[in-house]
């Protein structure tokens, strides 16, 4: 296979816990193992603020001379875009302008985000997304259910790029023991409104719930639920001796376009009680491991009749390696 000088630019990094970080840094990981030699432009190198509302996101400013001149010294033969903040957006006038080829990525409902938050019309944002992705070669997106619901709203060159596990992190870690109520209910993730987390904290439930994530609502939530178990951040091998250790893990969001952390639940055998919409219809839809319902309780019941060891069988389609391997064949140019 030729080696590519390929340039991932994004503006979700670290200290940010999120899907779009974890996929670009497993992504980096395998194409180099690929011989695929791969740089980064990150929010890292840059002065950022605090995105509103949302502080622990930042915001690259005044980078767009550095941006320049960093794909000018990096001199790539493919740049793929993984976010519409300012590095991507710069980034993306850079390749347009030298006429590199690009391709793009959409990982995140921005529009649905940003109307939760600001009240903003739909029509307006996804304007603006679709401004952004049109000049892209490929837009590479979740699933099946994001494709068509993008295709409807305009957006075209859609390619189906699926996640992936560490199995050997999530399918083997020994569980925590625990001293909760059984059975015991987890929810990874941001603690954000966005993730329609307080859906999961208001049902009534025997047993006990384990919220593992931070984010802005954390704070608040915390001193509401005081029954619930709320464990802030943690590393990947501590959330898999917890996802290990839990009967339900409840995914009670609506606007997710995957989920990485239902594929991670399954490797760890734990079944996932969630919603008919994007992401979950697609992984879990049509398996032995589907208890999907419009009603989050019924989905819950659902999945605690649920196989663990089918759980695991179904995850065992999602690698970081077959991840990697749709990701190249679909941003190398067909010159």
């Amino acid at each position: 296979m030729r080696q590519n000088r390929i340039l991932l630019v994004t503006d979700a990094w670290h200290p940010q816990i999120n899907g779009v970080v974890r996929t670009m840094e497993k992504m980096a990981e395998e194409l180099k193992k690929m011989g695929q030699e791969i740089f980064f432009i990150t929010p890292q190198d840059y002065r950022t603020i605090p995105c509103p509302t949302y502080p622990e996101i930042r915001l690259s400013i005044n980078a767009y001379p550095k941006v320049y001149r960093k794909i000018r010294e990096i001199n790539p033969n493919v740049v793929h875009i993984a976010t519409e903040g300012p590095l991507g957006f710069f980034a993306r006038g850079y390749c347009i302008d030298h006429k590199i080829h690009f391709t793009t990525s959409y990982h995140t409902k921005f529009p649905e985000y940003i109307k939760q938050r600001f009240k903003i019309p739909l029509k307006i944002t996804y304007a603006y997304l679709r401004f952004f992705h049109k000049r892209a070669a490929k837009i590479l997106v979740t699933t099946p259910t994001m494709v068509k619901e993008l295709s409807s709203r305009g957006f075209k060159n859609l390619v189906v790029w699926a996640r992936g596990v560490d199995h050997s992190v999530f399918s083997n870690t020994p569980k925590k023991k625990l001293s909760y109520k059984s059975p015991i209910f987890i929810y990874v993730g941001r603690v954000a409104i966005e993730k329609n987390i307080k859906t999961f904290l208001n049902l009534k439930l025997e047993g006990s719930k384990i919220v593992i994530g931070d984010g802005p609502q954390l704070n608040e939530l915390k001193k509401k639920y005081t029954d619930i178990n709320f464990l802030g951040a943690m590393n990947e091998k501590e959330i898999a001796a917890y996802l290990a250790a839990s009967d339900v893990f409840v995914f009670p969001s609506k606007t997710d376009t995957f989920g990485i952390v239902i594929i991670e639940a399954l490797a760890a055998g734990v079944p996932v009680a969630a919603y008919p919409v994007p992401g979950p219809i697609d992984i879990l839809q049509g398996t032995s491991v589907d208890c999907l319902d419009e009603d989050l309780s019924i989905s819950i019941k659902k999945a605690l009749k649920i196989n663990r060891e089918d759980c695991k069988k179904v995850s065992e389609k999602y690698t970081w390696e077959n991840c990697a391997k749709i990701f190249l064949d679909s941003i190398i140019p067909n010159f």
